[in-house]
């Protein structure tokens, strides 16, 4: 078996793949982009096994995915002649929720699933302050923070919440605490806390498990938390059958509480650990390694490395600067029909944005020019966020088509005060309402405003409506006011608002405005009604999202200060993993890389980020 692996692997995947099984020291594999880590895995599995007659039984293969698991086991089957029966093939929590089970009989019963989480972390957001309507991304959002701060072991009066003012965002944790106690359910989270409350205190249990795990190997290293590193620490004392494989460079999941200190810190948290470098990229061509080395050099915090393209040199990486998004994505569309046209498919295809807000003027237009197009991350539609509700009750009220609800809506989007308990009927009358507040002539005259708006706002097209409500009625300084008392990213609110202040651009009236909303819609519900079938289309992703993947071609837009690096990137550890993000999408290429970057961003200057100076030879 030596020579015949010495003749499918290179020397680097070799010599990771025969590290001595008697020797104590754990091995750290550094498996750049393309080099081969899924590779190097399965035939370390069989070298154990065929070579160093490891009983199958006594190897464990963690990974972060169930098909990442999946897709090992598949691949060591079809290479192993049935073997891989008894070797252990799951994710950390599936392991762990394995160790949790033979100690406390917990069953998947205890386990909240995704869909009960959501509605509970729901309900209690109902009993905050926060803005009603902005469940659809705070909910997922506060969900993650709960995560951060149990799987990196944060004292919550410690913490400081991104998402909302940091009172309520502990007493929304602690409410999802208790109640996940009353009801007897634990999260993945809970799973690796109990097991290392288990392992620590109880010496037997972890000593059973050390002896029946000889072997762990752990696929992508560098995503693991702290927890996890606990646990794996302990299941493997001084390291003793460790065989982490990962990428420092590739590193992108720090929101998630990954910590790449952690693989950073191999080499002295087990001492006379051996390290192994693949250092062949068999994916992109050298152009494009060549240009994402060039940009990941720049971070301090890293294994220094080597890559080389083992298909040569390729086609120059191409830059573009434009003058805004509309025409960046007009010859994004150019570029791909003219792909298509020649020896293409759309399938080969990938548009990588760093968040998916940013992906949604695209997605218009590639249903305006029919171009085909799969989403890989459920994509929020922007025009059922709060604040287009908020403009389309406007709108509708101006149209004299507004309902009750409609004037709920608006009546203090800026606040009028007027309460809500005057609207009792269905239909929405001014002279009634007038008439209730006779009494206060100053509330007379604020309704008489309002009304006056609302006329304005009927006799002008949909762009200058929406200019109207942000200016004319306020609806900006409201925003303002309102990130400032949620402890909310003013940018982040006004950025929403400006989207769909573009997409009214060459809409005359309202209905046909209406219209491509609806349209908009329609095709955000058939992507995610069509969602694990196979489609057919160009891949639109975030970069986060598109990790692990390859496409023939790759277009990166949007590489603008604010964007990437992420306006929240500040201190040099968020700037690194920022670049470290940037380096991942370029490596998604295989044949082609297009980037780009654009001066104006919705009518304001927009400054080129940083990154592409350090990535490009002649900016």
């Amino acid at each position: 078996m030596t020579e015949y692996m010495k003749e499918l692997l290179n020397e680097a995947q070799y010599e990771a793949v025969s590290h001595g099984i008697y020797s104590e020291a754990p091995a750290l594999v550094l498996a750049g982009p393309g080099s081969g880590k899924t590779t190097v895995i399965t035939w370390r599995i069989k070298y154990l096994i065929d070579e160093c007659g490891v009983a199958p039984q006594s190897i464990m293969v963690v990974t972060f995915t169930r098909a990442a698991a999946q897709e090992m086991k598949e691949r060591f089957i079809r290479m192993s002649d049935g073997k891989a029966g008894a070797v252990t093939f799951g994710t950390f929590h599936s392991i762990f929720f394995r160790i949790l089970k033979y100690a406390y009989n917990y069953n998947p019963e205890h386990i909240i699933s995704e869909q009960d989480k959501h509605e509970l972390v729901r309900n209690i957001i109902k009993k905050t302050q926060l803005q009603p309507g902005d469940d659809k991304e705070l909910i997922p959002n506060i969900i993650s923070e709960i995560s951060l701060v149990k799987g990196n072991m944060i004292d919550i009066n410690n913490y400081y919440s991104s998402n909302c003012p940091e009172n309520t965002f502990r007493d929304i944790y602690s409410e999802y605490e208790a109640v996940m106690r009353r009801e007897n359910k634990i999260d993945f989270d809970d799973m690796l806390i109990l097991c290392y409350e288990l392992l620590t205190a109880r010496p037997d249990v972890l000593k059973a498990w050390q002896e029946r795990y000889k072997f762990i190997l752990v696929d992508e290293y560098q995503d693991i938390n702290m927890l996890q590193y606990k646990v794996l620490k302990l299941l493997t004392p001084q390291g003793h059958g460790l065989f982490a494989v990962g990428d420092d460079d590739q590193s992108i999941y720090r929101f998630r509480g990954a910590k790449p200190e952690i693989m950073l810190g191999f080499e002295r948290d087990f001492p006379g650990a051996k390290k192994y470098v693949l250092d062949v990229n068999y994916r992109s061509t050298q152009d494009i390694v060549s240009t994402a080395l060039k940009l990941i050099e720049n971070n301090d915090k890293r294994f220094k490395k080597e890559l080389r393209a083992f298909r040569g040199e390729g086609s120059p990486v191409y830059y573009q600067e434009f003058e805004d998004v509309g025409s960046e994505n007009e010859s994004i569309v150019k570029f791909i029909k003219a792909l298509t046209d020649k020896d293409y498919d759309e399938d080969d295809i990938a548009v990588l944005y760093r968040t998916n807000s940013g992906s949604s003027m695209l997605i218009k237009s590639f249903i305006d020019n029919s171009i085909p197009f799969v989403l890989r991350d459920k994509i929020n539609n922007v025009f059922e966020h709060w604040i287009a509700q908020d403009i389309i009750s406007y709108i509708k009220l101006a149209m004299g088509q507004g309902k009750r609800s409609d004037m709920l809506r608006i009546i203090n989007h800026p606040n009028r005060y007027i309460s809500r308990s005057l609207f009792t009927t269905e239909e929405v009358s001014f002279d009634s309402l007038k008439e209730l507040l006779s009494d206060r002539d100053w509330m007379v005259e604020r309704v008489e405003k309002l009304e006056y708006d609302l006329l304005v706002i009927k006799r002008v097209s949909v762009y200058a409506a929406i200019q109207y409500i942000r200016k004319g009625i306020g609806y900006d300084s409201f925003l303002t006011e309102y990130a400032t008392k949620m402890n909310l990213n003013e940018r982040e609110l006004v950025d929403i608002l400006d989207e769909i202040h573009e997409s009214a651009a060459g809409c005359a009236v309202f209905n046909q405005w209406f219209a491509k909303i609806e349209e908009y819609g329609q095709k955000l519900k058939e992507q995610a009604a069509n969602k694990g079938e196979k489609q057919h289309g160009v891949t639109v992703s975030t970069i986060h999202s598109s990790k692990g993947l390859e496409y023939r071609v790759v277009f990166v837009p949007d590489v603008n200060e604010g964007i990437i690096p992420y306006r929240k990137a500040v201190i040099d550890a968020d700037i690194e993993e920022e670049r470290r993000l940037l380096y991942v999408a370029l490596t998604r290429a295989k044949d082609r890389l297009y980037v780009s970057s654009v001066k104006n961003r919705y009518n304001r200057q927009a400054d080129r980020s940083r990154f592409l100076e350090e990535m490009l030879d002649e900016q």
